[in-house]
Parts: structure tokens; C-alpha cells; sequence
């Protein structure tokens, strides 16, 4: 597949995610791009804002397999991974498979399930795989994992480890819609349900095409040295326990990727860089003592004012 072919494919899924997800293109662009570049999506945001929406109309408009687990303190690790089952009919060991074998999994209210729970979703969203009594056992391709949380609620909940955060390519909220929005969404769902009207616009073959593609387009060495940069200076700021690690520059790199061929561009730029950085950047940050609010992205955002932006011919090569 060219790039000007993933362009169309991002924009055929962008207007029919669109059906079921009002006045949210922006944040819908960004998940496409997340999973084009081979990522996962954390979605952080109060309860009816359009989370498990947006999931499920992804997973509509490509015709591949989809699950939906509600995470909760009592969900074992075995149920997302699978187990070996003993038949005493034929005196063997058979394995069971899990919720994590699907191709977009949904992980409802992610941080509601004890961390040794969340941790079995570890080998699965970096691998590709999954381990269970010293077999291996490879997932269907593509995977994609959206997971959700509500940032209000605390009681009962266990907060995602930074290396589980580590795994997210992106994470961003949708926020509430405007009053524009909020009557078209009523509109629309009290007369009928646009969920329904949503039909597969793409097979697997097709998306694992795009996600090869995307790998394709051209990063220049200046802009790799800005991904760089911008992370080193992650690291040293005077609010920062722990920054930006190496998984999330080329989290920000392959990101970069897919927004240029989205963008029907086989080069990345500067542009594309501060455009994504925050929601590469912000839930990577370990900050010393207690933050809340926006503060990682009032922190990200002066950081990116702070380095200097490369000038270059981009598609040079």
C-alpha cells in the first residue's frame, strides 16, 4: 500500500468512527495514528464522555476481532491470558485461551483490577505474545489494546505502574462535548442508534498493509535529534523524578510516522513532533512530589518552548 492509499483508509475510518463519536475527529485521528503506528490508547476520562464509544466503533468500521473485558479487583491474570485445563477423559492438558486473544481488545476501567492483573497484559501489548506454563503462544495480528479509567474515582482502584503506562503509545481524554455537540448527539441517538449504521471499511490485510506503510515514511536526522532533545530535557527538569524513556522517543517517532502518512505526507516533521509530544510525553512523567491536574502537559509544553525547533528541508534525504 502507497501513503497516499493509508491517507484514505485513515480518512474512510475517521467519518465512519464519526457516525457513533460527535465533534471528537481530532481525538479520533490520534487513535487511528496509534494504531497505525502499531501502539495502544489509554483513555482517561469521567464516566459518559464517549470512551467505550469510540472502541467500539473502531472495532466495528475493521472487520477483526474484538473483546471487551470490565476490569475489576477480583478478575484473575488467568482469564486474560488463558490456562491449561486437565481432561481426565484423555489424561491431557489442553489450553483454555483467555480475553487477551482478540485483535482490539477493550479494556474497561483498566485500573480497577489488582496490579498483578494488570501486569498480565505486560507481555501481550510489547510482545505480541503470551506465556502460560513455559509456552509461548503468539496473538492475531494486528493487536490493539484501548484501555479505559476515570480519573474521579480513587476508592477501589490501583493506579497503573509506570512500567504498565510505559506500554500506552498515547493517552488522552475526550473531554465533554460543546453545546453544539451535545444537541447533535441527542439528535442522533434518541431517533435511532448510529452504532448500529456502522459497517467494516477495512479487513485486517488491508490495516496490516497501512501499518507497513507508515513505517516507510522518512524521519530526517535533525528531527530524530529534536525527539532526542526534547526527552533529554524531560530528564533534567527540576520537577522531574524520572523522564521520558527510550520506549517513548520511538513511541513519538512511530507516531510522527503514521500523522505524516494520515496527512498523505512520506516525510515527518518538527510540526508533527510538537503536535504529538504531549500525549507521548505527559503520562511518562514521575514527577517529585504531588501533581495534579495538568501539570504534566503546562510541564511538556514549556519543555517543547524551551528546545530549540529544527529548520530543514524534511523530505531530504
Amino acid at each position: 500500500m502507497d501513503l497516499h492509499a493509508v491517507g484514505g483508509l485513515a480518512d474512510r475510518l475517521c467519518e465512519n468512527i464519526g457516525i457513533a463519536v460527535v465533534g471528537k475527529e481530532k481525538e479520533i485521528k490520534l487513535v487511528l495514528a496509534a494504531l497505525l503506528a502499531g501502539g495502544h490508547v489509554l483513555l482517561e476520562d469521567v464516566p459518559g464522555t464517549g470512551k467505550t464509544m469510540l472502541a467500539k466503533a473502531l472495532a466495528k468500521s475493521v472487520d477483526i476481532s474484538f473483546g471487551r473485558v470490565q476490569f475489576t479487583p477480583d478478575l484473575l491474570p488467568s482469564e486474560l491470558t488463558g490456562v491449561n485445563i486437565y481432561s481426565p477423559k484423555t489424561g491431557e492438558f489442553s489450553f483454555s485461551k483467555g480475553s487477551l486473544f482478540t485483535q482490539i481488545l477493550l479494556a474497561d476501567e483498566i485500573n480497577r483490577a489488582t496490579p498483578r492483573t494488570q501486569s498480565g497484559l505486560l507481555e501481550s501489548m510489547e510482545e505480541r505474545q503470551i506465556s502460560v506454563d513455559g509456552v509461548t503462544y503468539p496473538l492475531p495480528k494486528p493487536y490493539f489494546v484501548i484501555a479505559t479509567q476515570n480519573p474521579v474515582e480513587t476508592q477501589g482502584t490501583f493506579p497503573l505502574p509506570e512500567a504498565q503506562l510505559d506500554r500506552f503509545l498515547i493517552k488522552l481524554s475526550l473531554g465533554y462535548p460543546d453545546k453544539g455537540q451535545s444537541a447533535d448527539i441527542l439528535r442522533r441517538y434518541i431517533t435511532g442508534e448510529p452504532m448500529d449504521e456502522i459497517k467494516p471499511v477495512c479487513g485486517a490485510e488491508e490495516l496490516l498493509s497501512a501499518m507497513a506503510a507508515v513505517k516507510a515514511v522518512f524521519l530526517h536526522e535533525e528531527v530524530c535529534r529534536y525527539i532526542a532533545a526534547l526527552a533529554e530535557a524531560t530528564r533534567t527538569h527540576e520537577t522531574v523524578a524520572l523522564g521520558v524513556s527510550t520506549r517513548g522517543c520511538l513511541a513519538l517517532a512511530r507516531l510522527c510516522q503514521a500523522r505524516a502518512a494520515m496527512e498523505n505526507r512520506s516525510f515527518a516533521t518538527p510540526d508533527d513532533v510538537k503536535a504529538l509530544a504531549p500525549y507521548v510525553f505527559g503520562h511518562r512523567l514521575l514527577f517529585r512530589g504531588s501533581r495534579q491536574g495538568n501539570f504534566p502537559e503546562r510541564v511538556v509544553a514549556g519543555i517543547m518552548e524551551s528546545v530549540p525547533v529544527p529548520v530543514e528541508d524534511w523530505g531530504h534525504r
